[in-house]
């Protein structure tokens, strides 16, 4: 019991004071109190919306897009098969009319070997069966997508949209950001401390879809103007802001660059204009096709196309063989790195609408601390006062040890970057129950020790050792509920979780082992006959 080295005495008091020192930023900061200037730059804990106020947005995708996507891109893979099948299967009178791809065979007797190269098309992952093939005609073929395919590729969707939400924000430089689902369609955002949403709804309502297509060289101006497209073309409108707003582009409809095959985009400048430009990277498959593209489109023309809007149309003066190039259209340097940011975060799957937005004062969470604050404040001073009655010097143990465990609590949310919420601070209310009752766990065993006429040394001794095994007990069962809410639950469940789990391990720390170091150093000091306890 009073086996307390040196070393053991330093890395206690060491270990405490790191964490509690690393408190004193976070407590400043919602106190208003001044600290050392080295202490300025040192971390802080993040307050949640409820706490700070903040935006709420409400996002919402329309499934149908998610099947025009996937016709088109059906579509390209068909013909490809086609094309590249030993001997070629020659297709023809395409069409995507009713959400359905069909085409006829110009030779019948090429349906086996068709229905061979769609094997991997209708399977997909082979989980389900993403598309339903008929013959009818004896020579046309229908592809028409499951109800479980479209979920599969819904849910897909859904999941990478959130992901590219949460990329996004994250590149803004907000602190803690809330970002889950809600149903199969919705999004929910809740971003802290932003009290002006509309420039996290611009950079979240675009899809950055990036394309590059070839221009339809054989379209005519009459008919472009008109909306008129050639088979196999499209007529794409120019963006507002590029020195065309207003006209449209006649592209190739197929063929074309995908955006999802970038690796890197990042704002820049123009070395022969010094204009903002957008500086993109592709990854090596995107890299050896753009390098296909170029090459053999030497002195035509193709569109860069940013969510269905043509934002330049340059020529290929020469193959671009090194997997990158330079997109420009009249930027700012804040559109050219807010371009750059949603680029290099992915592209959106499907267009996200804002359905809901809200912006919460932080009026509301400031009353909601100082409430909080004197909900704890009072409680602990209650239990403070009933523990020094109570058990006397173990009572002021007991007090010392629970302001440090508040203070451990506080500076490791602050290492650790977390985020407070209203439900952490009732987090943090059970946790000075939790502690105090480990105290009173120990206070209580070394009574009745010592009523069993046990000597002074040998009472605490068994105090501590039989009461820190039902405290283990209790700690790991609610580390384990910890746990299972930190894991499935979300914002605020995991706010409160958080705080749990830490003033869990803080408070076994402060309990157990340093007011043991603290009463096995006035047990050595003192070595008294009678506890009063």
């Amino acid at each position: 019991m009073l086996d307390f080295p040196l070393w053991k005495r330093i890395m206690l008091w060491a270990i405490t004071l790191v964490f509690a020192v690393a408190a004193l930023p976070s407590i400043a900061s919602l106190t208003g109190m001044n600290l050392p200037s080295f202490l300025d730059d040192q971390p802080e804990i993040n307050l949640g919306l409820d706490l700070a106020g903040g935006s709420h947005i409400l996002l919402e995708a329309d499934p149908s897009q998610v099947a025009e996507q996937r016709l088109e891109s059906t579509e390209e893979s068909v013909r490809d098969l086609m094309a590249n099948a030993e001997p070629r299967i020659n297709i023809g009178d395409v069409s995507t009319l009713n959400n359905r791809l069909s085409f006829m065979l110009e030779d019948p007797s090429d349906i086996d070997r068709a229905r061979e190269e769609l094997r991997d098309v209708l399977n997909g992952s082979g989980l389900v069966a993403e598309w339903r093939l008929d013959v009818v005609d004896g020579n046309r073929m229908i592809l028409t997508q499951t109800e479980q395919g479209l979920d599969e590729a819904v849910e897909g969707a859904m999941e990478s949209a959130t992901e590219v939400v949460r990329r996004r924000i994250d590149a803004l430089g907000t602190r803690e950001p809330t970002i889950i689902r809600q149903g199969d369609t919705r999004i929910v955002v809740q971003v802290p401390g932003l009290e002006d949403p509309q420039a996290l709804k611009d950079l979240l309502g675009q899809t950055a879809n990036l394309e590059f297509k070839l221009v339809d060289a054989n379209a005519l101006p009459s008919d472009v103007a008109q909306g008129i497209a050639n088979p196999g073309s499209e007529i794409v409108p120019y963006a507002e802001d590029s020195d065309f707003a207003g006209g449209f582009e006649a592209v190739r409809r197929l063929g074309g660059i995908r955006g999802d095959r970038l690796t890197g985009a990042q704002q820049g400048f123009d070395p022969q204009t010094n204009e903002p430009v957008v500086n993109i990277q592709f990854d090596p498959q995107g890299g050896a096709r753009f390098a296909q593209l170029s090459t053999q489109n030497v002195g035509k023309r193709f569109a860069i196309i940013l969510d269905d809007h043509v934002i330049s149309a340059p020529n290929f003066n020469e193959p671009i063989l090194g997997g990158s190039a330079q997109i420009s259209g009249g930027f700012s340097v804040e559109t050219a790195n807010s371009l750059a940011i949603q680029l290099r975060s992915g592209a959106l799957p499907v267009d996200l609408t804002v359905i809901e937005e809200r912006t919460v004062g932080p009026d509301l969470g400031r009353d909601s601390i100082i409430k909080g604050g004197i909900a704890m404040a009072v409680g602990s001073l209650l239990v403070i006062l009933l523990m020094i009655a109570s058990y006397g010097r173990f009572g002021v143990y007991a007090t010392v040890a629970l302001v440090l465990n508040v203070l451990m609590i506080l500076g490791i949310m602050a290492l650790i970057n977390s985020t407070l919420t209203l439900p952490g601070i009732a987090g943090f209310v059970l946790t000075v129950g939790a502690a105090v009752d480990a105290n009173v766990l120990i206070n209580a065993r070394i009574r009745e020790e010592r009523n069993r006429g046990r000597r002074v040394i040998a009472a605490v001794e068994n105090g501590y050792k039989e009461a820190s095994r039902a405290i283990y007990d209790a700690n790991i069962t609610n580390f384990i509920a910890g746990a299972l809410l930190l894991g499935f639950g979300s914002g605020p469940v995991r706010g409160f979780a958080i705080v749990l789990i830490i003033g869990l391990i803080t408070t076994v720390f402060t309990s157990v082992f340093l007011t043991r170091m603290w009463v096995a150093s006035w047990l050595r000091a003192k070595r008294p006959t009678e506890l009063i306890v």
